[in-house]
């Protein structure tokens, strides 16, 4: 059994409409947002004396 056998043609209406605005097809993500999201940007710490700091 299929989902659009069980949902309203109101329903069916609804989703789609939901759908298709959240998706933007002109927004590109850049080289950084992708390490970003993938998380190779994430701050890096050692410790130094006891204490925990960010590594540069």
């Amino acid at each position: 059994m299929k989902m659009s056998d069980v949902l309203s043609a109101d329903t069916k209406y609804q989703l789609k409409k939901v759908l298709s605005s959240s998706t933007k097809e002109d927004e590109h993500l850049t080289r950084r947002d992708w390490e970003e999201i993938m998380g190779i940007r994430k701050d890096t710490y050692k410790r130094i004396g006891g204490r925990i700091r960010r590594k540069q």
